[in-house]
């Protein structure tokens, strides 16, 4: 009894889902990309392609590497409503994100064989122990992508290319579930609790890319859904808030297919113009189950919508294979405010970007800087609810009413090489 009660205590609250905007992709795989504000579908000129569009590395010669980091800190802000509602920031975490990318074309066949290694879901949110109703709050996710890929140029002007993702992530989240009202704990840890787990599943990535002239290229890509059980662990503090419990748990979570089609127009040599059109499926994301001994004990729901990214970037080449890019990205809100999650505080968010690089015989080199901004975002009828209390048993549930900012630096660095 006191295993069931302390596990629907953690489902009550919420699970572990930290991310950025567009609910937890992360959509940002290449320096050279990212400058362009990811609008890359059509170009996918480098072996990065490998994420953003497959088809686009037929256009790839002999055998390519490229590896890819992007560092990233950010903050949210959360005022409570009403007049001079407290105000807490979220601790302002850093994160770096490597991905690797290989291509070799056949000199026999129009076939090119790639492999990538990359995130496109993770990130995470810390709250303090503050003025938040909803208290300490903690969650990151890791979601890393093993994806071999097989591109057929099967016309001059026209390729496709499809192949298997196979998927691992993992989780934690922690949060204290009760409040400051309640004696001290005989321990720091005793009123917090603590879900840990990990899973695998496999998808699959495909793409195609059309050059009709010189100056139009047209680029599509998908990449399916998929579902992966977190297996782990849960700790929490037992009903009588004097010990901890530790037991099994699980948690399927549905992550979300998306599609992005893009055009590249060229009127000189020297302009690359493009515009993207990136949809996430979040709408597979009704309700997770909580589950300890083969049961489940809580429906968490979510409730999240399907939503955009307009993408819009440009890059201008010069003499001595220098180029300089820029981008903007308008990033919609996926998180309804009925089931906000201070962990996805998600919003509508403006994302600028500028970078440059350099070719060489065999080596290239892409930096990017980005800034993105999240306007505030008033949240009502919030059913999000935690036992927050001024003592035992006189429960007040808390709730994320209230407005959230986002803030966030990003650097990316990639390095390609030719053999």
């Amino acid at each position: 009894m006191k295993n069931t009660v302390s596990l629907t205590v953690l489902a009550g609250v919420c699970l572990p889902l930290p991310a950025l905007a567009l609910g937890l992709r992360v959509a940002d795989q290449d320096a050279a990309a990212t400058a362009r504000g990811n609008a890359f579908a059509a170009t996918a000129d480098n072996p990065s392609a490998l994420y953003y569009n497959p088809a686009g590395i037929s256009q790839l010669d002999g055998t390519q590497a490229r590896a890819n980091f992007y560092g990233i800190g950010l903050e949210s802000t959360y005022t409570a409503p009403g007049p001079g509602g407290a105000q807490t920031k979220t601790k302002y975490k850093l994160h770096g994100i490597p991905d690797f990318y290989f291509t070799t074309a056949l000199k026999s066949a129009p076939v090119t064989f790639g492999v990538g290694v990359f995130a496109p879901y993770g990130l995470g949110v810390e709250w303090p122990d503050s003025t938040a109703p909803f208290r300490a709050t903690k969650g990151e996710m890791a979601y890393y992508s093993f994806t071999p890929v097989v591109s057929w140029k099967l016309h001059k002007t026209f390729s496709f290319a499809a192949g298997p993702t196979i998927n691992y992530a993992n989780t934690e989240f922690q949060q204290t579930v009760f409040p400051r009202g309640f004696p001290p704990p005989p321990f720091p840890a005793l009123y917090q609790t603590r879900l840990r787990g990990e899973g695998t599943d496999v998808g699959f990535v495909a793409g195609a890319q059309w050059k009709p002239t010189a100056k139009h290229a047209f680029g599509l890509s998908y990449r399916s859904a998929t579902a992966i059980n977190f297996q782990g662990s849960l700790d929490a503090p037992d009903p009588t808030l004097t010990s901890r419990v530790s037991m099994p748990a699980d948690a399927r979570i549905k992550f979300p297919q998306h599609l992005i089609a893009g055009w590249s127009y060229r009127p000189t040599p020297a302009w690359n113009l493009e515009v993207n059109v990136d949809w996430t499926d979040w709408s597979r994301l009704k309700q997770v189950d909580v589950r300890s001994g083969g049961s489940t004990v809580s429906t968490l729901p979510f409730n999240w919508k399907n939503s955009f990214f307009y993408e819009f970037g440009v890059t201008r080449y010069f003499d001595k294979s220098w180029h300089a890019s820029a981008g903007y990205i308008y990033s919609e809100n996926s998180v309804p405010d009925a089931t906000l999650n201070p962990i996805v505080p998600d919003s509508d968010r403006h994302i600028f970007s500028i970078g440059g690089g350099r070719n060489y015989q065999k080596w290239r080199w892409d930096l990017a800087y980005q800034l993105a901004y999240g306007p505030a975002r008033t949240v009502t009828g919030n059913t999000y609810t935690l036992a927050d209390t001024a003592g035992p048993g006189t429960g007040i549930p808390a709730s994320a009413n209230g407005t959230f900012e986002f803030l966030s630096h990003a650097l990316a660095l990639s390095v390609g090489y030719k053999f």
